[in-house]
C-alpha cells in the first residue's frame, strides 16, 4: 500500500475535511479526493461519508486510522530527526494571547532558541483563541496557546496552567470601598465606581461577578483598552477597578501600587491549553517546545 495514500488518508481523517487536508498537505483538493478514491478502490470499502460540511469516517476508516496513524507519525519522527543534523535552525511558529504569551511563554521558550544543535528559531503571532486555533488547523502555526479546547481529531489540547483572577484597584479606591464594606454590601459597594476592561462586553469583570457574586455587573467600562497590560497601567494610575490575572498584577500588589479588593474562598480561574495538530509531536522542535512549556508551567503561579 502506497505510504503517500496513507498519509493523505490520515490527514483527512484528522482534519475532517478534504479542503483542510489539502491545505495542510500542500495539494489541491482534487488531488486529495483522487488519492482517497484510489485507496478506497484498493481496499474495496468506503473510508469516508461525504457530508455538506466535511467528511465523517466510516467504521473501516476509523479502524484504518487507528492502525496506520501511529506508524506514520513514527516515520515522520525518524525523518525529522534526520533533518536535525542539518546546520540550519528549524523554525517554531507559536500563536497565543499577547499578554500571556509575552509574560509567560516567551521567557520560557527563548531559552531554547539559538544554534546549539537542539535550538530553533521562533516566530510568534498574537491571536485570540478562535483565530489561533483556526491558524493552527490551517498549518500557519505549530503550537497555539488558547483558553478554548478545540473539537475534532485534527487538534490535540493539553491543559497548560490555570490563572487566578483578582479584583484590584489603586489604594485610593480601596480605601473608599474597603474589604469589609465589600463583603457586607457585595456589588452594591461597587456601583458608580469606574471600571477598566479589555472589551465593551467586560469579559473579565463579568466572569468574576458571575463566579463570586452570582450576578452580572451593573456598570459598564469607563476605560476600555484591548490589552491587559494597558488595563494594569490604568488601574495603577487610579483609573478604576479591574479584574486581572494574578501573575500580571502580582508585582504591583507586592509594591502596594494596587490592592486586592476581595479574597474569595474560590477565586475565578481560567485554564490555558497548549494545542498542536495531532501527530506533529513527531517533529523534534515542536515536541521539545511542547515539553518545555508544560514543564515551565509547573512553576507558574
Amino acid at each position: 500500500m502506497d505510504l503517500a495514500l496513507l498519509r493523505t488518508f490520515v490527514t483527512v481523517h484528522r482534519a475532517g475535511s478534504f479542503t483542510r487536508a489539502a491545505a495542510l498537505l500542500g495539494l489541491s483538493q482534487p488531488a486529495v479526493t483522487s488519492q482517497i478514491r484510489t485507496l478506497e478502490r484498493q481496499l474495496g470499502r468506503p473510508l469516508f461519508l461525504r457530508q455538506a460540511r466535511g467528511v465523517t469516517p466510516t467504521t473501516i476508516g476509523d479502524e484504518l486510522a487507528h492502525k496506520a496513524a501511529p506508524h506514520l507519525d513514527a516515520l515522520v519522527e525518524i525523518a525529522e530527526t534526520g533533518l536535525d543534523d542539518d546546520s540550519s535552525l528549524r523554525t517554531l511558529h507559536l500563536a497565543g494571547p499577547p499578554e500571556f504569551t509575552a509574560e509567560r511563554a516567551l521567557p520560557a521558550l527563548t531559552e531554547l532558541t539559538g544554534d546549539d544543535g537542539q535550538g530553533f528559531a521562533l516566530r510568534v503571532s498574537f491571536a485570540d483563541s478562535d483565530n489561533a486555533l483556526e491558524g493552527l488547523a490551517a498549518g500557519h502555526h505549530d503550537l497555539a496557546i488558547t483558553t478554548a479546547q478545540p473539537r475534532g481529531a485534527l487538534l490535540t489540547a493539553t491543559p497548560l496552567c490555570d490563572e487566578e483572577h483578582v479584583l484590584i484597584a489603586a489604594p485610593r479606591w480601596a480605601d473608599e470601598i474597603g474589604p469589609e464594606k465589600l463583603r457586607r454590601a457585595g456589588t452594591h459597594a461597587l456601583r458608580g465606581l469606574p471600571v477598566v476592561e479589555v472589551h465593551e462586553s467586560m469579559p473579565f469583570v463579568a466572569r468574576y461577578w458571575a463566579t463570586v457574586f452570582d450576578t452580572r455587573p451593573a456598570a459598564s467600562g469607563t476605560v476600555v483598552v484591548p490589552d491587559l497590560r494597558a488595563v494594569l497601567a490604568c488601574a495603577v494610575s487610579g483609573g478604576g477597578l479591574a479584574v486581572l490575572p494574578r501573575y500580571l498584577c502580582a508585582a504591583a500588589l507586592d509594591h502596594g501600587d494596587l490592592v486586592a479588593l476581595l479574597d474569595p474562598a474560590v477565586p475565578p480561574l481560567r485554564t490555558y491549553f497548549l494545542v498542536i495538530r495531532t501527530g506533529t509531536l513527531a517533529m523534534p522542535h515542536i515536541a521539545r517546545a511542547h515539553e518545555w512549556l508544560l514543564a515551565s508551567a509547573a512553576s507558574w503561579s
